[in-house]
């Protein structure tokens, strides 16, 4: 199974979420940090779920793209 992860960087460090699971994020001081930490509360969520909750997963699409532009 694969689970989408958002990483985002702001002055107070970086905080993650992963969308197909509502309500599971993390924070944390480096990338390498937030990278594990997103991942433990990713393990933790899905150890709440039952097979038919998992299965749901798997039927989601997350796609990501970027926009870039300029303002004046």
């Amino acid at each position: 199974m694969k689970i989408s992860i958002v990483i985002e960087r702001d002055a107070e460090g970086y905080y993650a979420y992963a969308p197909e699971l509502p309500g599971c994020h993390s924070q944390g001081d480096s990338f390498e940090a937030i990278d594990k930490n997103i991942r433990e509360a990713i393990d933790l969520y899905l150890e709440t779920l039952d097979g038919e909750e998992i299965r749901a997963l798997g039927s989601k699409a997350i796609y990501t793209s970027t926009y870039e532009t300029t303002y004046a």
